[in-house]
């Protein structure tokens, strides 16, 4: 399959989930204008990321800063006014950062949002880092490891030690 250039980093990621489980999904297939002007122009048009035809609805990723993410909510807000007939689930960062963790993806769960996974140049392909298998789902109840690097606990505990033996220290 012909991989489409993706914008950021998120989508790539979110394409590699829905492939793994098989989720039918076409990149960006439709844009619906959302804002004429007096003339009737288009002015303003709204291009869902991804399109689930078995499940008939778009999936929009929001994972920049908040004031895109308002214009987004502006620009979906119009959408549902204009198509009504049109299903559509927005994921913000934290929808998509709780996806990652359910899948495992720790390493990629901080790094996909924001500018930092910002396509490069719309004509340039993202690197295939040979990553295409993904986890499944964890179960409920499952022992899920800490989020919080295991250093950081230790160094925790490392201060703990040290401001007690600083208080029982002769003399004190």
């Amino acid at each position: 399959m012909n991989r489409p250039v993706f914008a950021h980093a998120s989508e790539v990621e979110l394409a590699r989930i829905l492939d793994y489980y098989q989720v039918a999904w076409q990149y960006e297939p439709r844009t619906f204008p959302i804002l004429f002007n007096l003339d009737g122009d288009v002015v303003e048009s709204f291009s869902p990321d991804f399109y689930l035809p078995e499940l008939d609805m778009y999936v929009e990723l929001t994972t920049l800063k908040q004031s895109l993410v308002r214009k987004k909510n502006r620009k979906l807000r119009r959408l549902r006014e204009l198509y009504p007939g049109i299903r559509i689930k927005l994921f913000y960062a934290k929808d998509f950062k709780a996806l990652l963790l359910k899948y495992g993806r720790f390493d990629l769960a901080g790094s996909l949002s924001g500018e930092e996974g910002q396509a490069r140049p719309a004509d340039e392909e993202l690197p295939d880092d040979g990553v295409t298998d993904v986890p499944p789902p964890r179960e409920p109840g499952e022992i899920v490891p800490a989020a919080v690097p295991r250093r950081r606990r230790g160094e925790r505990r490392a201060r703990r030690r040290r401001a007690a033996a600083a208080t029982t220290a002769p003399g004190a």
